[in-house]
């Protein structure tokens, strides 16, 4: 009986894991996708013009990645630009949409 639950736990551990880190990043993309380009506007509407227009530019081509299916390559685009307007997606995600 030992002996099966020492092989059973960590596998079932596992199986768990993984289930659990695939669904994870999917969720987190669509977030990203869906508020991640508004709230670059806004930041890039108060940047450098030249700030701001490389920051446009890959939230455009972020949205077009999105709306592909390319969730993950658009959150790096999306990441770029934040670091373009000095800040990052963490500070983003953490931020409360602004009533406009």
């Amino acid at each position: 009986m030992n002996v099966r639950f020492l092989i059973a736990a960590p596998v079932a551990l596992f199986v768990s894991a993984a289930f659990i880190g695939a669904a994870t990043p999917a969720f987190a993309a669509d977030a990203t996708c869906a508020s991640a380009p508004a709230r670059i506007r806004t930041i890039a509407a108060s940047a450098q013009p030249d700030q701001a227009r490389k920051a446009l530019g890959l939230v455009s081509l972020g949205e077009k990645l999105c709306a592909e299916g390319g969730r993950f390559e658009a959150g790096k685009k999306f990441s770029a630009a934040a670091k373009v307007l000095g800040t990052d997606m963490a500070a983003l995600q953490s931020a409360a949409p602004t009533a406009q």
